[in-house]
């Protein structure tokens, strides 16, 4: 069992509840944060409706993490959302993006770095995307908050050089899901992400194994 602690941001979702499972079985403990409320095992800690648009609500989640277990050592940035529309939509998603996106890994990141600091081997991991290094129709909006995410990897990973945190972003292509196989009826999943693939992925960059990497944004893209 490690003493290893990390938080975990839109927890309550696919990827979040992959990088939970990953991490429960190598013994990690874990807090969820997520908007919205939900159930997780016995020993996690639980902090849905916690708004991390709001820099202080993501401040008292990190407070609650540390009453609770006493360190924090990895925040895994996963909250966030996508949108599909033409820049001429009657009503723009780019600050939604950016809010949801953006706003919600500064906020929680600027509220954890004074914990993970304190930690022999603190880790930052953010999701990224990797239709943010080209884009495509439609995505504007999504691929330039995830692009302004990629900035922030970057720009963190460097301001943290002579601590001991490490800051990286994995950049997925398609998650294999059940929202995206209604989406897409006539793609072939098989060569997208699988949830549990990238867990392990993102359980490596929040590892004390991972030291030598920070500022790497690493493509996840299956066979896509």
């Amino acid at each position: 069992m490690s003493d290893r602690v990390i938080a975990i941001t839109g927890g309550h979702g696919v990827l979040g509840r992959a990088v939970l499972e990953a991490a429960l079985a190598d013994g990690l403990k874990a807090a969820v944060i997520d908007l919205a409320p939900g159930t997780v095992p016995e020993g996690v800690l639980e902090l849905g409706g916690t708004d991390l648009t709001d820099p202080a609500a993501a401040e008292r989640a990190m407070a609650a993490v540390i009453e609770r277990f006493g360190r924090l050592d990895a925040l895994f940035n996963i909250a966030g959302g996508f949108i599909w529309q033409t820049t001429d939509d009657a009503d723009p998603a780019w600050a939604r993006m950016f809010t949801l996106n953006l706003t919600t890994a500064l906020n929680a990141s600027r509220a954890a770095l004074p914990h993970l600091k304190r930690s022999d081997e603190g880790r930052i991991v953010n999701v990224g995307a990797n239709a943010a290094l080209k884009c495509a129709a439609g995505m504007g909006a999504y691929a330039a908050s995830k692009s302004a995410v990629h900035r922030l990897t970057e720009s963190l990973a460097e301001e943290l050089k002579a601590t001991s945190v490490t800051v990286n972003a994995i950049l997925p292509s398609i998650l294999d899901t059940e929202q995206n196989r209604a989406d897409m009826p006539d793609a072939d999943p098989a060569k997208w992400v699988q949830p549990s693939d990238l867990a392990r992925v993102m359980l490596f960059l929040a590892s004390p194994e991972s030291r030598a990497i920070t500022g790497a944004l690493i493509p996840v893209t299956g066979r896509v």
